[in-house]
């Protein structure tokens, strides 16, 4: 139940000048991601500016990118919140038009304890039975660390098929997977540490270099799945400054830098995230003229 690939790319949104959601990019580039390495589009995530997004704009851009994709691509609807309610009925809803999964993130601010997790999350799982859910542990922006025990807890329930792991710590991933059975899905939430996931037995990563290398990361991953690891290792270390690039500041604001670079009309960010600053843009532009992606 829900085999989403290896290289799943958490989408960006993109806005017009006016502020409001580029349905018509949005498209465009979900089937050139679709084209381009990416199994499984990551809709409305944190990279998609989910904070600032309407509940209406987010099922658009599901029902948008479901076409755009079809028979190229999965898609995952990001319906986590921090209100169990919400989540469920934003869940509910994205399952009727046929998405393959949902993202849910650790709910943020109200920091529940490692119970009100359980049960949220069970919750959300319950409430969709048929379609497959994808933990999202952050805690770098939801003040809440989602453990390895109570992942092992929720990975008894049928339709819990993985997590998306950005807590950044290699202890954690690792426990996570001798907790868990085999079935169990870790992709790397963090792109310099996707090779490093791979080797404790993690499935692939929830992308953002995906928007500009996702040929790239497949080739990595599969040089690593079919024990070429030198292989693996130099594509890593060819794209870790690119990873590293991307995070200069908050995310999604470099790579939709970066995609402006390259000619993409994907608008700013909504507030009160901002532009990239002249340092930021510049290391960027460096990065991509060293890797011939501009």
């Amino acid at each position: 139940m829900g085999d989403f690939g290896k290289v799943l790319t958490a989408m960006i949104t993109p806005f017009k000048e006016d502020g409001s959601v580029n349905y018509d990019v949005a498209a465009e580039l979900a089937a050139h991601l679709a084209n381009n390495g990416t199994d499984t589009l990551v809709v409305c995530g944190t990279t998609g500016e989910s904070p600032t997004l309407t509940w209406d704009e987010e099922y658009q851009l599901f029902v948008q990118v479901l076409q755009a994709v079809a028979g190229k691509a999965k898609v995952i609807a990001g319906c986590g919140s921090n209100s169990t309610k919400e989540a469920i009925s934003a869940t509910q809803k994205a399952a009727k038009i046929g998405v393959h999964g949902t993202l849910q993130v650790v709910p943020y601010y109200n920091k529940p304890p490692q119970a009100g997790l359980y049960q949220h999350f069970q919750a959300v799982a319950q409430a969709c039975p048929d379609l497959p859910v994808l933990l999202y542990n952050i805690p770098g922006r939801t003040g809440q660390n989602l453990s390895a025990e109570t992942v092992a807890r929720l990975a008894e329930i049928n339709n819990i098929v993985g997590i998306k792991e950005a807590s950044g710590s290699l202890d954690q991933a690792s426990e996570i997977r001798r907790l868990t059975p085999p079935e169990f899905q870790i992709y790397a939430g963090d792109d310099s540490l996707t090779l490093p996931l791979l080797a404790i037995g993690a499935k692939g990563v929830v992308s953002v270099a995906s928007h500009l290398v996702g040929n790239q990361l497949q080739q990595m991953i599969q040089a690593f799945s079919a024990g070429k690891t030198q292989v693996a290792t130099q594509i890593h270390l060819q794209l870790f400054p690119l990873f590293k690039a991307l995070f200069l500041t908050t995310n999604p604001i470099p790579v939709k830098k970066a995609l402006k670079l390259q000619g993409w009309e994907v608008g700013s960010t909504r507030p009160p995230l901002c532009e990239a600053d002249p340092e930021v843009s510049h290391k960027l532009e460096v990065v991509l003229k060293e890797l011939s992606l501009m």
